[in-house]
């Protein structure tokens, strides 16, 4: 009778989500707590020199003296208590920067943290009691420690590896996804196509344009014989939009294929449009299989132009072109994008899983392979 009563269901649904919420914070604060600890632990062994004072059966033996101590923890493993060390002597290499990526809450003085950087700089031994004790001031401690081991075991540097804690914790990147874009570098590809956002999008605007362009694009996805044409290349991303859309960024919304815009008598057709919802605008693609030519900037130039008088609402920021083409000249794109009036960024693309055209013509059609399968199946 209870369970049949409104009241009684209502409330029961608001207590269930209280108590996932309670479950989520609990997990986010024990996360937290672990990574300081891993923090701390990886400061005793850097400052105490642990390893090299016992030798190399220090990690042995601290490993099986945590585990019997502690059979119901994860973590103690050999390997993981050399991560320790590895987590905390990575970050510390590049104090400045990772002090200036801030506060990881809103609650955190940043002037003190900028305080703290400068008495740990100044000592001549480092403070790093003091680096233990601002740990969860910092936004490391807001990414998942399987998250870190990616992270500082592949990254080059501390800015590389700050990128993409940053990216994690906007974007709720997984881990799966994180380990993606480290090996795609993205890195290296975003923010760094050319273009002349500075010049003619708002500053705000134009950072945040820069930061959504990468140089090259990966296209690895596609399977293309070597003499593949535009309209192949384009029937191959659309056919795979959703991977596409994974490339070009987070916010993109697909919008249509060759889509038609009348100007004046003519109607002409746009590669690719899409709107970006972070942006607020729209973004008109181009694709070209050859090496860039300046009148490639031309045309894109002038398709941002017909959307901005014909789709681009009040609400919408002024739309961006990008022209990705196969290979371009960084001086001849410079001069093309300096007589371009509209903002235009400019990337390469790159495939590596071209199929030969005498290999794909001895492969079986997807046609073929289906009439195979219905054979056996009768």
């Amino acid at each position: 009778m209870i369970k049949d009563t409104t009241d009684f269901k209502q409330w029961l649904t608001d207590l269930k989500l209280r108590i996932r919420r309670s479950q989520i914070k609990a997990a986010i604060r024990v996360s937290s707590e672990l990574l300081h600890l891993y923090w701390d632990l990886g400061h005793d062994i850097t400052v105490r020199q642990m390893d090299a004072v016992w030798g190399s059966g220090f990690f042995d033996t601290l490993s099986k003296e945590l585990k019997a101590e502690f059979p119901d923890m994860k973590g103690f493993s050999v390997t993981n208590l050399k991560y320790c060390k590895q987590f905390y002597l990575f970050y510390t290499q590049d104090l400045e920067l990772l002090y200036q990526t801030g506060a990881n809450s809103k609650d955190t003085n940043r002037q003190q943290l900028a305080d703290n950087l400068q008495i740990i700089k100044n000592e001549y031994i480092i403070d790093h009691q003091q680096l233990v004790d601002d740990f969860e001031n910092l936004s490391i401690a807001l990414i998942p420690w399987g998250h870190h081991v990616q992270i500082f075991t592949k990254c080059k540097c501390v800015q590389e590896a700050m990128f993409y804690v940053q990216k994690t914790i906007k974007n709720g990147w997984s881990r799966v996804m994180l380990m993606n874009f480290i090996e795609a570098d993205l890195y290296s590809s975003q923010g760094k196509a050319l273009n002349n956002f500075d010049r003619l999008l708002p500053d705000v605007q134009s950072e945040l344009a820069k930061e959504m362009l990468k140089d090259p694009y990966n296209f690895d996805f596609l399977t293309l014989t070597e003499n593949f044409r535009e309209k192949e290349f384009e029937d191959a991303l659309v056919t795979n939009i959703t991977r596409f859309l994974l490339e070009l960024g987070q916010g993109f919304a697909y919008l249509g294929r060759q889509f038609p815009i009348q100007i004046g008598s003519k109607e002409r057709n746009i590669d690719l449009l899409f709107y970006h919802l972070k942006l607020r605008c729209y973004v008109v693609i181009e694709l070209k299989v050859k090496e860039f030519e300046p009148e490639y900037a031309g045309k894109l130039s002038y398709y941002v132009t017909a959307v901005n008088h014909q789709l681009k609402q009040t609400c919408d920021n002024p739309s961006i072109g990008l022209l990705i083409c196969k290979t371009k000249d960084n001086v001849d794109v410079q001069y093309a994008l300096e007589s371009c009036t509209q903002p235009v960024g400019i990337s390469e693309y790159k495939l590596s899983k071209l199929v030969p055209d005498n290999l794909k013509s001895s492969l079986p059609s997807i046609a073929e392979i289906e009439d195979r399968l219905k054979g056996e199946n009768l």
